[in-house]
């Protein structure tokens, strides 16, 4: 008898371990700069993907009524080697089965060659927008749902010419970001007109950036395109700008567009420049998911995190299994036509529609729609600062 019940508690307990495993939480990785030169964006990004893993959990319909839980990891934005080892933590320590990142370009690239594709790894990048990222050695595990500067390049220009400014200043952070925006931006300018009287790198991290500015000043523009980072070198840039009086409004791209900039001694009111996004439907119902979770939906970068954050999701759904192949293998199944649209604030309908074999197109909050090389259309919003605050006047 005792025999008996000791093998009913045994089997018991060896139900309870195989239903346990059988929806154990999900781990996806979020590695994002949380320290480094865009680190006052990051925290809303991070949050953002995150509110599409928890809308997805708690529909109760992801694959049967699993959970995703997200693991952090700090990309640094700048430090290659950094970015690599705390990836391949999440990878081969945490047991992350996709990421939802990295951020800056360089360490992006890196991530997604040293560790991503070795690994069979998907990536869904909300920000790296370097041109050379659409043609890395990656074995296809990246995708970004933040379009190309090749074409924030061109747009960029276009709304610098039409504001009739054809004379400029350029300096961008010394990087793969900063060289690619910088080359695409100045083709695109030169090819309408515009002329440009100095291009220069600056370094990220230094104290003092009055010789940068002397330098740029000196080249007789009275206009300064600065494409670099809001915490850090673009801002000192503005800041010794300010400072001297060499510089009073500026052009800015993606990297340098967020609330922090607004408190740099002096103002900026009348910057303006150009950042991800749209004024889309879809745009909308994540202005309204995110307020609801206590989120500007409106921060940068923050409708493209919660996006790729809900292809994760829709692609295990699709797949049938949290796989890292699987998962690789359905992002563009569910991110492209055909299939029912869905967008944020849908992912329980989708799931659902997967589910029943059916099939989605999710274009989410910023029209995703991706190409072979993983890379969006996109569009892009063009933001002045009015009254001490970043305002959109136009979307591309």
């Amino acid at each position: 008898m005792q025999n008996i019940f000791k093998k009913t508690l045994l089997a018991a307990a060896a139900a309870s371990l195989i239903a346990g495993a059988a929806h154990a939480d999900i781990k996806v990785g979020v590695i994002l700069g949380f320290t480094g030169p865009i680190e006052s964006l990051t925290p809303t990004m991070a949050d953002s993907a995150e509110l599409a893993f928890t809308e997805a959990s708690n529909s109760g319909l992801l694959l049967g009524g699993e959970s995703i839980t997200s693991v952090r990891a700090d990309s640094t934005c700048v430090d290659s080697s950094a970015a690599t080892a705390a990836a391949e933590r999440l990878v081969n320590s945490d047991n992350v089965v996709a990421i939802m990142g990295a951020d800056c370009s360089g360490v992006t690239g890196a991530i997604a060659k040293n560790v991503g594709a070795p690994n069979g790894i998907a990536m869904i990048s909300p920000s790296a927008t370097s041109p050379g990222l659409s043609n890395i050695e990656d074995n296809g595990v990246f995708f970004r749902t933040a379009p190309s500067d090749a074409r924030q390049g061109v747009v960029l220009a276009d709304v610098v010419m039409t504001r009739g400014i054809d004379t400029v200043a350029v300096t961008y952070t010394n990087n793969d970001y900063g060289k690619g925006l910088a080359d695409a931006f100045a083709t695109s300018y030169r090819a309408a007109g515009g002329t440009i009287t100095i291009e220069a790198a600056h370094e990220d991290g230094k104290a003092d950036y009055s010789a940068e500015v002397g330098a740029l000043s000196a080249s007789g523009a009275s206009e300064l395109v600065v494409l670099g980072y809001v915490d850090q070198g673009g801002r000192g840039i503005i800041q010794a700008s300010l400072d001297s009086g060499a510089f009073d409004r500026f052009i800015l791209a993606d990297g340098m567009i967020g609330d922090s900039l607004l408190d740099v001694d002096g103002g900026i009111e009348g910057t303006f420049g150009t950042l991800p996004g749209s004024e889309s439907a879809g745009a909308a119902m994540f202005n309204d998911v995110a307020a609801a979770a206590g989120l500007d939906g409106t921060a940068p970068y923050a409708a493209q995190s919660y996006d790729a954050g809900a292809l994760l999701a829709l692609a295990m759904q699709s797949a049938g299994s949290a796989d890292r192949a699987g998962i690789l293998a359905h992002i563009s199944n569910v991110a492209n036509a055909p299939g029912e649209i869905i967008l944020p604030g849908e992912l329980a309908k989708g799931l659902q529609i997967l589910a029943d074999g059916g099939q989605v197109n999710y274009e989410g909050a910023t029209n995703v729609e991706f190409d072979a090389n993983g890379d969006p259309a996109g569009s892009y919003k063009e933001q002045e600062v009015k009254n001490g605050a970043f305002t959109t006047i136009k979307v591309h």
